[in-house]
């Protein structure tokens, strides 16, 4: 599941990538072969935190399991 971690919230992407040019058709993220296709990849500091990625637009995604 992937999520958009916010200062102090975390919210669900239909929330915010429905705005975005870069989503997908359905206003998803565009995660593709375990990838965020329309961002970048953060550096983990240890590895118990998920997988989290910076957007194009600025956001940080989270990818949850």
């Amino acid at each position: 599941m992937l999520v958009i971690l916010m200062d102090e919230q975390i919210l669900a992407p239909e929330q915010v990538c429905q705005s975005c040019l870069l989503a997908d058709r359905s206003g998803q993220p565009r995660w593709r072969g375990g990838q965020l296709r329309c961002g970048q990849a953060i550096r983990k500091l240890t590895q118990q935190q998920p997988d989290q990625y910076e957007c194009l637009m600025g956001f940080r995604i989270a990818h949850i399991e």
